[in-house]
């Protein structure tokens, strides 16, 4: 057992992982999981009522074992709280030693912004320029950080709070503006709390990408189910998305089936088509991976033992 364990703050994490190498370490993370080389156990609910729900996420891969401890508590906020609070645990794969703690919120919003780019660069029109971005908190914000890292620009960011739509237009050199403007743009990326629909079929376009990233648990939606069947389907997983993401009510009224859904994994290792034609309305649902944390942490304990960033000890 090692007599000190390094623990990866907030801004450690940050500084650890820029988001152009989030998006590389994800990309690699799904293409990997599809290959069978990196696992991950179902993600389970622990629910608190009536504050939110706690997560328990496993992976193992790259010779590592990592569990998330993380929660989702909406009215934190009001008690002066982040909304998303947790640890990452990460473990020597073949002793079992636990090499590392890290702050689970940032790694969640890498990996979250990082995501968004990645389906986006597999599943948008090659010539989408546009973004909108509709939410945003933490997460809309590090979608967007990490869209204009993969040089996607002229954004329209819009949320039911001007102050944050201004300050991250402000960030980007992009524009606040509208929901419907927001809308219209090539490649949207709702990232709200799923409590009601904010994309209905009028709001889609030819040609539209749509990341769905809000809708992470069962009762959360973020597009009428209508629009929801009106789209070309892909997923981060099957399993998640049709049980708790914004696939899920659309599969329990019996209008989209298991074929008629992709996996982002399959389109990466050119298994399986992704958008199949320019005037299509493609649409990505992100409930979050395991994998996705677990790419983001070991780029993080990468840096630490790479002497590019510090991180405080604790001993065991």
């Amino acid at each position: 057992m090692p007599s000190e364990i390094p623990v990866l703050d907030h801004d450690a994490v940050l500084a650890a992982v820029s988001p152009a190498e989030a998006i590389d370490r994800t990309r690699d993370a799904f293409l990997r999981h599809h290959r069978g080389e990196w696992v991950m156990p179902a993600k389970v609910y622990l629910q608190s009522p009536p504050f939110g729900d706690f997560r328990a996420m496993p992976a193992r891969g790259g010779g590592l074992a990592m569990l998330k401890w993380i929660s989702s508590f909406p009215d934190n906020p009001a008690r002066g709280l982040p909304t998303v609070m947790g640890l990452v645990c990460l473990s020597d794969a073949e002793t079992s030693e636990p090499v590392a703690l890290l702050d689970a919120r940032s790694v969640t919003a890498l990996r979250t912004g990082a995501v968004a780019a990645v389906a986006a660069q597999a599943l948008a029109r090659t010539v989408a320029a546009t973004v909108g971005i509709v939410g945003c908190g933490l997460h809309g914000v590090w979608a967007a950080r990490c869209l204009a890292a993969a040089g996607y620009g002229d954004g329209v960011c819009s949320d039911p709070r001007p102050e944050a739509a201004a300050a991250l237009a402000a960030e980007l050199g992009w524009a606040s503006g509208t929901h419907a403007e927001a809308l219209a743009c090539d490649l949207v990326c709702c990232v709200t709390p799923g409590a009601e629909p904010v994309v209905g079929t009028g709001d889609l376009h030819p040609g539209l990408h749509l990341n769905m990233l809000g809708a992470d648990g069962p009762g959360k939606a973020e597009a009428t189910i209508e629009a929801v069947a009106a789209c070309v389907l892909f997923c981060d997983e099957w399993a998640q998305a049709s049980h708790g993401g914004e696939l899920t009510a659309a599969v329990e009224a019996g209008v989209v089936r298991r074929e008629q859904v992709t996996g982002l994994g399959a389109v990466l290792a050119g298994e399986a088509p992704g958008r199949p034609g320019d005037d299509a309305v493609t649409l990505f649902d992100s409930t979050g991976l395991a994998i996705q944390d677990l790419a983001v942490a070991a780029a993080a304990l990468e840096a630490f033992r790479d002497g590019r960033v510090p991180a405080q000890t604790i001993a065991i």
